[in-house]
């Protein structure tokens, strides 16, 4: 995108809509069984909501960071430990699905019980930062 053209609400909206789109794959991967790949587009999708906050906030394009840590805190987000701990476990679903020596034992972990648990750490803090964007 063109920076002298550069709209905060459409690019939130950009973002935000991708991160629609990413949870609901996360939804789909979910119910097919497919938990690791499942976490990773949860990751995305909290990514990329984050990405439209910091657009409306910051107006200016987000950096290219998957650390939803740091996204949250450069969007101003108040980042207590707990939720520190939830987005650091969140940030861990990019590198363990997308890299080939930590996939495998990625995959042994991700149980239905374990990516259930994990999908509600993802659906709550999205409505978190969700809450943020109206």
């Amino acid at each position: 995108m063109n920076s002298e053209r550069f709209d905060k609400n459409t690019v939130a909206a950009y973002w935000r809509t991708e991160a629609e789109e990413a949870f609901a794959v996360a939804q789909h991967l979910m119910e097919r069984g497919d938990y690791s790949y499942a976490l990773f587009f949860g990751h995305l999708a909290v990514e990329k909501l984050l990405k439209a906050l910091y657009a409306r906030e910051r107006n200016e394009h987000a950096p290219p960071t998957h650390n939803l840590q740091r996204l949250a805190l450069a969007c101003g987000l108040p980042v207590d430990e707990a939720r520190e701990e939830v987005l650091l476990a969140i940030t861990e679903f990019n590198l363990e699905a997308r890299y080939p020596d930590l996939k495998r034992t990625f995959r042994t972990r991700c149980t239905q019980d374990y990516a259930q648990t994990q999908m509600a750490r993802i659906e709550e803090t999205m409505a978190w930062v969700r809450s943020r964007l109206t």
